[in-house]
């Protein structure tokens, strides 16, 4: 199915949770937040939170230094 993350479309297998995603994509989890959709998804649901067709994901990494 295909689901867009920071706007690029991005092929994924059904059922995907938000945890696959971003170790699919080699994303850490620690620095990063997660919205699907505009609504920011807390840490301790991705695990359980499914991706269905068309999703928008959005992920934030915190990036230090000045």
């Amino acid at each position: 199915m295909k689901v867009y993350v920071n706007q690029q479309a991005c092929e994924v297998p059904d059922g995907l949770t938000v945890k696959a995603l971003l170790d699919q994509q080699q994303i850490p989890a620690e620095g990063t937040a997660v919205a699907v959709d505009n609504k920011l998804v807390p840490k301790g649901e991705w695990e359980n939170r499914v991706l269905i067709a068309e999703d928008k994901i959005t992920v934030i990494r915190a990036t230090f230094g000045g």
